[in-house]
């Protein structure tokens, strides 16, 4: 009974921050996506001008911004290389890493 109570208690004080206004964590896939991806597909990223002069690309070369993309494309593009991004090896990116990645640009889609 002791651990259940501790348990609501925990419990309630995750929902009193909430209502505070603390800020929820960042999602693990877009700090990932910051930290590895994010030298060049972010901001003034060499991909980021590369992939703008794309006809068409309305997202204007930011891959977070696309709406197109599936977690196994992620994968492969970043394992195999893709016209000019070189393959990342596991050494730089682990598997998992890759996955959270992958299914944050995806937005769900497999």
């Amino acid at each position: 009974m002791k651990g259940a109570g501790f348990a609501l208690l925990l419990m309630l004080g995750s929902g009193l921050a909430a209502a505070q206004g603390a800020v929820p964590a960042e999602p693990a896939g877009k700090a990932l996506f910051k930290s590895r991806c994010g030298m060049c597909h972010q901001t003034i990223g060499m991909a980021v001008g590369l992939l703008a002069r794309r006809p068409g690309d309305t997202s204007k070369g930011f891959l977070e911004d696309r709406n197109d993309l599936s977690a196994t494309f992620v994968r492969t593009a970043v394992r195999t290389g893709i016209i000019n991004m070189p393959r990342m090896a596991r050494g730089e990116i682990t598997d998992a890493e890759l996955a959270a990645i992958a299914d944050y640009l995806a937005k769900g889609r497999p």
